[in-house]
């Protein structure tokens, strides 16, 4: 369902992305994890055709991100890490105008927007303009308008962020039964470690832009010789605390810059 091969993206002299190559099989339930600034948010970018990798190769349901952009985002939901929704609007226009954008059909568009609403406990706040919401329900929105479309792919950037244990089990329940009974692929992100090592079949450890493991939890742990998936991940990507490498924003705003002096 998604083939990655030498994938590479540079900003600058900058590898965000360096030679990353993995598979993730229709139906599975894969975690790409990694500590901040490793390449993670890059990558999801590349496979969702927000940026065009520098050098390598994507498939996604056998489509290329870059010369098939349309049939590849046709076949995935995503929920970004950052914001998404449009905060002028309620909670059932975001639902409405993601859903025209995918050509779901009237009757079915309301039917699922309703069966989503109320999934996520919002069906009583359909009507509210997103800008009253707290950080918690737009997350459990983003949720909701990533599923709308019945995606073959799930994309769910560090979803259960800001999320309380409730919510994240809830979420985790739902989309372990869509992955059970309509074989949905998911690809997801987390910085909860005990969340990958109950849910994801596979995991993916990526650190300074390269693939440093792959493997079951029960392999992470075999191959680092440790008892937690935690202590797997520490192993292989350090104790060292990280912060934030710089991104494309940054690299845009840098270029900005470059070019104002210029004038």
């Amino acid at each position: 369902m998604i083939e990655v091969k030498n994938l590479t993206k540079k900003f600058g002299d900058f590898f965000a992305v360096d030679d990353v190559s993995f598979h993730v099989k229709k139906g599975e339930i894969f975690a790409f994890l990694g500590p901040n600034g490793a390449g993670k948010s890059t990558t999801i970018k590349m496979l969702t055709t927000l940026l065009h990798p520098t050098s390598g190769g994507i498939r996604i349901n056998q489509h290329d991100p870059v010369t098939e952009p349309d049939e590849v985002r046709r076949s995935f939901g995503i929920i970004f890490q950052d914001p998404s929704l449009d905060d002028e609007l309620t909670a059932w226009e975001n639902m409405e105008f993601h859903g025209v954008l995918y050509d779901v059909p009237d009757k079915l568009r309301g039917e699922r927007i309703e069966q989503l609403l109320k999934f996520v406990e919002l069906w009583d706040r359909k009507d509210n303009l997103v800008k009253e919401f707290s950080g918690g329900m737009k997350r459990r929105l983003e949720i909701a308008r990533g599923l709308l479309h019945h995606p073959k792919i799930i994309f769910l950037d560090e979803p259960t962020l800001g999320l309380d244990p409730q919510t994240r089990n809830h979420m985790w329940t739902y989309l372990r039964d869509l992955n059970e009974k309509e074989g949905t692929t998911i690809f997801f992100t987390t910085h909860y470690m005990e969340e990958a090592d109950k849910i994801a079949e596979r995991i993916a450890i990526i650190d300074h832009g390269k693939i440093v493991a792959t493997g079951t939890s029960a392999e992470l742990k075999e191959q680092t010789k440790t008892e937690s998936l935690e202590d797997a991940f520490l192993a292989l990507t350090g104790k060292t605390i990280r912060e934030e490498a710089a991104g494309p924003n940054d690299f845009m705003r840098m270029a900005r810059r470059q070019w104002t002096k210029k004038r």
